[in-house]
C-alpha cells in the first residue's frame, strides 16, 4: 500500500464545477479523493468555496494560479487562497517568451521570486507545472532546468506533469527522480497518440479557469485518458513519485470528449485504487 495521498485537478471537472461547485465536489469525495487542486472558482467567495470543502471533508492542497495575478494585487491574491487553506499555488502555465534564451527571461525570474517570497512569507511554496515546450533545450539543457537552475528548488519547486514529460519524449520516472526531494505533487495523466512531440495539445486557462482557444496542431491522434486507458505506465510512475519524495498525486484529464468527466474521474480513482492508492 502506497502512502501516497490522492487528489484531483479540477480543472478535469469544470463544466460540473462551472454548474454546480456543491454537487460536484460531494461526488469527488464519495469517488475517494480526499485532496482537491482548484483552478478557477467560477465566482464564488473564498469563504463559499471553503463552506463546500469542509461539508464534504475536502481538502485544498494546492491551486494553479498564474503569478502576475500576485503581482497585481498581492494582498487579496494571497488572502483569498490563504482561505482556502492551501499548501501549494502552482504556476499553471509561462509562455515561451519568459523562458532561458528569451529577452523577458531575467525578468520573468525577478517576478517570480517575489512571488515566491510573497508565498513563502504566508507559507505557501510556488510551484511549476510543466508542458511539453519546457523540455525544449537551450545550450543543451531543457528549459525546465533553466527554471530550477537559475532560481533554487526553494524559490520554485516542480510540479510534474507526467503526460506532458512523456509526450515531449522523455521519460517521467527518470525526470521525477532527478528531482528527488525537490517535489511535493506529480501529476498523472493518460492519453494516446500516434506520435510523441507533434506540437501542443491543449488550451490554455485563464485565472477564473475558463477555457480559451486550442493551440493548432498537425493531428497526431492524441486524446486524453482517464488513468489506466492510455499509454502511461503509472505502476512506475507512482513508484518513481515514491522515490523522488512526492507527497500527493493529482490525477487531471484536460478533456473528456463524448464522455462523462464525472465517470472518467471515477474510473481513474477505481484504477489507482488497484494498484495501492
Amino acid at each position: 500500500m502506497s502512502n501516497l495521498k490522492v487528489g484531483l485537478q479540477l480543472y478535469s471537472l469544470r463544466g460540473k464545477m462551472e454548474q454546480d461547485m456543491d454537487g460536484t465536489l460531494k461526488a469527488v469525495k464519495e469517488m475517494g479523493y480526499d485532496y482537491v487542486e482548484f483552478a478557477g472558482y467560477f465566482g464564488k467567495s473564498a469563504e463559499e468555496v471553503k463552506a463546500i470543502l469542509d461539508k464534504y471533508d475536502l481538502k485544498c492542497i494546492s491551486v494553479h494560479q498564474r503569478y502576475d495575478a500576485f503581482l497585481n494585487d498581492p494582498v487579496a491574491s494571497v488572502e483569498f487562497i490563504k482561505k482556502l487553506g492551501v499548501k501549494y499555488s502552482a504556476i499553471p502555465w509561462m509562455g515561451p517568451e519568459n523562458h532561458k534564451g528569451q529577452d523577458n527571461f531575467e525578468n520573468a525570474m525577478e517576478e517570480i521570486r517575489t512571488v515566491s517570497k510573497l508565498l513563502k512569507d504566508n507559507d505557501i511554496k510556488l510551484l511549476y507545472h510543466n508542458h511539453e515546450f519546457e523540455f525544449e533545450t537551450y545550450e543543451g539543457k531543457f528549459l525546465m532546468d533553466w527554471l530550477y537552475d537559475t532560481l533554487g528548488t526553494d524559490v520554485l519547486e516542480p510540479e510534474i506533469d507526467t503526460c506532458w514529460v512523456r509526450y515531449a519524449g522523455y521519460d517521467p520516472c527518470e525526470y521525477l527522480r532527478k528531482y528527488t526531494g525537490k517535489i511535493n505533487i506529480v501529476h498523472l495523466k493518460d492519453f494516446v497518440c500516434k506520435s510523441f512531440a507533434g506540437g501542443p495539445v491543449y488550451a490554455l486557462i485563464d485565472g477564473e479557469g475558463n477555457q480559451g482557444k486550442k493551440a493548432t496542431r498537425e493531428d497526431n491522434g492524441f486524446r486524453f485518458k482517464h488513468i489506466g486507458a492510455g499509454m502511461q505506465d503509472f505502476a512506475s510512475i507512482i513508484k518513481a513519485s515514491e522515490d523522488a519524495g512526492a507527497e500527493y498525486v493529482i490525477v487531471e484529464q484536460d478533456e473528456w470528449y463524448d464522455d462523462d468527466s464525472l465517470e472518467l474521474a471515477r474510473r481513474s480513482r477505481e484504477y489507482l485504487r488497484g494498484l495501492g492508492l
